[in-house]
């Protein structure tokens, strides 16, 4: 089906109106009509080719709220009408060690991207939600609980799982003591969703601006890391800090506030970091880790603890012609925390 899009055409050019074709359903495939779609500091990245992966034209786009429109012969999961999702992947080899114990964002044969990556099966390269329509494999299409708002879930599905995913892989529980690193996009929801599994969360900044911002967000305090005799104090007072500053930066700081056996993980920054201090990580036992997204039942997972907690991003709605001077306000942080596009408003 031909279907309305934006889409960059080179790194130099804003994106602007695309028509694109979305296969024929396969036995598999559900045809979603999109409602919403939440954008990502990826998206920018992804349009501007600033990891030097991007293939033109490229259609952004990996947090998807929508209705499903028609189901393939063999669909059993969903039906048309139903509230669904889509987040960073669409397939998977679903074979492997990792796709079979649900990591299929660690397939062994690559993730297929939501867009910019070559379909398993034809070859034709994925386009985004930044679009009318999208047909994804069923197994790739998410539930949305009734009690989840619409119009501000899109950010979950990547946003939210990327600060999720560490949250469980760490283990992290009522009485953990988490810290957050950057109040953003992805900082703000790693407070929300830290305090909803009952952690103790302190947000990590450089000036005690956003202590008011990080306490409204559920976080018990700002500790200010440029304040020495601060930082001095809070040695070995963490069990988890979570990183999410989208730029290379310096981790020395984070290191001796985490207490032994406790770990930095990584979930903002793709690319080079400044070179770290081993001491620390020597004498505690502490780790320097990454973290990407879920796979899909801790996807599905996380939508179903927002909608029981009542846990939603901080979003505002923008239309389709608006991404261009949204992207321009991402690159000066000036967002409380994510844009979502009404695609009602592509026509």
């Amino acid at each position: 089906m031909q279907t309305l899009a934006y889409a960059a055409q080179s790194a130099e050019q804003s994106l602007a109106p695309f028509t694109i074709q979305r296969r024929a359903l396969r036995p598999n495939d559900v045809a979603i009509d999109i409602l919403y779609c939440g954008v990502c500091h990826s998206d920018l990245h992804m349009a501007r080719n600033d990891w030097g992966w991007t293939r033109y034209p490229v259609v952004p786009g990996h947090e998807i709220i929508g209705r499903v429109r028609e189901v393939g012969s063999a669909v059993t999961r969903h039906r048309p009408g139903d509230p669904v999702a889509v987040g960073c992947l669409v397939d998977s080899c679903r074979n492997c060690d990792q796709c079979r114990k649900g990591e299929e964002q660690m397939c062994r044969e690559g993730m297929i991207m939501t867009y910019g990556s070559p379909d398993r099966v034809d070859g034709q390269i994925t386009h985004g939600g930044y679009s009318k329509h999208i047909v994804v494999r069923e197994e790739f299409v998410l539930r949305v609980p009734a009690r989840l708002d619409l119009a501000r879930a899109a950010p979950l599905l990547c946003a939210g799982i990327t600060t999720y995913s560490p949250l469980r892989t760490w283990k992290v529980v009522a009485g953990s003591r988490v810290g957050v690193v950057g109040l953003g996009g992805l900082g703000h929801m790693a407070v929300k969703l830290a305090a909803g599994l009952g952690a103790r969360v302190t947000v990590l900044s450089r000036s005690a601006d956003k202590q008011a911002d990080a306490l409204a967000l559920g976080a018990a305090g700002l500790l200010v890391s440029t304040d020495a005799a601060a930082m001095a104090a809070a040695a070995s007072s963490f069990d988890l800090i979570i990183d999410t500053v989208p730029a290379r930066h310096d981790l020395k700081p984070y290191v001796p506030l985490l207490d032994i056996d406790g770990t930095l993980v990584i979930v903002g920054q793709v690319g080079p970091v400044d070179e770290p201090d081993t001491t620390p990580l020597l004498l505690g036992r502490r780790r320097i880790a990454g973290s990407l997204i879920g796979g899909l039942a801790e996807t599905q997972e996380l939508l179903d603890f927002c909608a029981a907690k009542g846990i939603l991003p901080d979003c505002e709605t923008i239309r389709m012609d608006e991404i261009n001077h949204a992207y321009e306000r991402m690159e000066r942080s000036d967002v409380r925390y994510r844009f979502v596009i009404d695609m009602a408003s592509l026509a």
